[in-house]
């Protein structure tokens, strides 16, 4: 069962990681919409293949409001979320089984 435990542990960590990085990207993304930045710079390219999938279906359920653009903060919101739950429930699973 230790084996599970740290499994758990280790997945729990890895989760929390790619969830932070991932609303560095969000940020990322939501900046350079801020200024014209070329399209075919890679970097751009990137952060719009990388976070485009999900925003594009959060816009679909909060349109755009006044001209604001309120999915970023919806999709960071919902990171948040995740972190503040998905993980410490796996940590505690984990504990669990220790």
């Amino acid at each position: 069962m230790f084996m599970l435990s740290n499994f758990l542990l280790a997945l729990a960590k890895l989760i929390d990681f790619v969830l932070s990085a991932y609303i560095w990207v969000v940020i990322g993304r939501a900046v350079i919409s801020w200024v014209s930045a070329d399209p075919y710079n890679p970097v751009v390219r990137f952060l719009v293949q990388v976070t485009e999938p999900i925003l594009s279906r959060i816009r679909r359920v909060i349109p755009t409001m006044g001209g604001i653009d309120l999915s970023p903060m919806v999709l960071i919101l919902a990171i948040i979320f995740l972190q503040s739950f998905l993980v410490p429930t796996l940590k505690q699973i984990a504990m669990s089984l220790h």
